[in-house]
């Protein structure tokens, strides 16, 4: 991933050092579960961890002539280690090291993502919280239906955070695997007792039937949670920048001082945090098609889904982690416009409210198909004329006023009617 998206706190778990070390890990975790049970001396591996390391232009330098990244870090470590490193990797396959150190780099990001997650889950509960009673226009095809609250429609994008939430606690059981069970994985030159005691060491679980690799079905799931998380974060950002449109303007990004929003324009204020959030998840997604396509190896193992993951994996981590950040912040700092909704909710004299009225004719015995007619006939001509008005339409309506009062028609124009059951919602989530 280019630096321009990468955060440190991500990126370091992706750097070329990072996975060195979890190559390391795992080497030492084996060659410990061998001394416990008596295959190699205890000493020698004292003499390991003590001198053992690796220089990662060394291993680079190494792997020019072998052409194997695996012998060509052993190769690297032997150079610090001397005679002891006879006892490293021991009876084990390449991808021994190389699948179960993968499964430390994606726990470690997933408990990195796992904590970004809950600071969006703090910051829309607070959000949702404070505009609980912010009455907006609720929107389908992209037309105004009904009357809703900002705070009910950041309820809906909590729950759907929290979805993430438990979806990510399941997936960390899912790939928080290792494997140390030779060439195709049948325990032939090293028994599946070090392999649990090793996968103890490193916090995993051994795989419960490797072949010369773990399956890559829990890859390929790792990656479709994330591109998930995208697509959530896409959502939110999608509305953000309906929302800011000059001509709804309900909501927009904040717009810090000596910010420039345009070359050519010096008025606009462009939502770009938000378009930057729906590019990135494009690329997100197109990331879990490339895991997919992973899962069907040769036989036990061949090596076509290793290019793809040196590619798919750091940058699924990276770009979900920046998005994280980024929703997080622009939700935070979202400037509200309460009178705006306002405004546009009563556009053409409350439209919105012509379920109600269509409603309050049927309770009083017109036949629906009738009322229906009435309702819609006054909403149309109120409907896209600077001067229409849809209350006064239907107020003036001898069909409508000689069925219903003028406090039954006012109370068919409040919007408390329609927010009378949220407080539902609002204690499902805990808000």
């Amino acid at each position: 991933m280019i630096e321009r998206y990468t955060l440190p706190e991500m990126g370091n778990l992706w750097t070329e050092s990072y996975k060195l070390t979890t190559w390391l890990q795992v080497e030492i975790a084996v060659c410990e579960a061998q001394a416990e049970l008596g295959y190699i001396p205890s000493a020698a591996v004292e003499e390991i961890k003590a001198k053992a390391n690796f220089d990662p232009q060394r291993v680079l330098e190494i792997e020019a002539e072998v052409r194997h990244d695996v012998i060509a870090f052993l190769t690297n470590v032997n150079e610090y280690v001397g005679d002891a490193g006879r006892y490293i990797h021991l009876g084990l396959t390449s991808s021994d090291v190389l699948d179960t150190a993968l499964a430390l780099q994606m726990v470690a990001s997933l408990d990195v993502l796992a904590q970004r997650l809950e600071d969006l889950i703090q910051v829309i509960r607070e959000k949702a919280r404070e505009h609980r009673y912010t009455v907006m226009a609720g929107r389908s095809h992209g037309i105004h239906a009904e009357p809703i609250t900002f705070g009910f429609k950041l309820a809906g994008w909590l729950a759907e955070v929290l979805r993430h939430q438990k979806r990510l606690q399941i997936l960390r059981e899912t790939i928080a695997v290792g494997k140390i069970s030779g060439a195709v994985g049948t325990y032939a030159n090293i028994e599946p007792r070090v392999e649990a005691i090793a996968c103890q060491k490193l916090g995993l679980q051994p795989d419960t039937a490797s072949t010369q690799v773990i399956s890559r079905d829990r890859h390929a799931d790792y990656v479709q949670q994330l591109a998930l998380v995208a697509a959530s974060i896409e959502r939110f950002a999608v509305e953000i920048r309906n929302l800011q449109k000059t001509d709804v303007l309900e909501v927009e990004e904040f717009f810090s001082k000596g910010q420039k929003g345009s070359s050519a324009m010096p008025h606009k204020r462009n939502p770009i945090r938000s378009e930057r959030l729906t590019g990135m998840a494009r690329l997100v997604r197109s990331h879990a098609g490339a895991v997919l396509e992973n899962v069907a190896l040769w036989h036990e193992r061949d090596i076509s889904h290793s290019s793809v993951e040196r590619v798919v994996l750091p940058d699924a981590c990276i770009l979900t982690h920046f998005m994280l950040k980024e929703i997080t912040e622009l939700v935070k700092n979202l400037l509200v416009y309460p009178e705006n909704m306002a405004r546009n909710l009563n556009c053409y004299g409350g439209v919105v409210f012509s379920q109600k009225v269509l409603l309050a004719l049927v309770d009083k015995g017109m036949s629906r198909e009738e009322a229906y007619a009435i309702v819609q006939q006054n909403a149309h001509n109120a409907w896209n004329k600077p001067e229409g008005n849809f209350h006064d339409l239907i107020t003036q309506d001898p069909r409508v006023t000689q069925k219903l009062s003028p406090a039954e028609i006012a109370v068919c124009f409040d919007p408390q009617q329609h927010l009378r059951h949220l407080d539902e919602v609002y204690q499902r989530l805990g808000i």
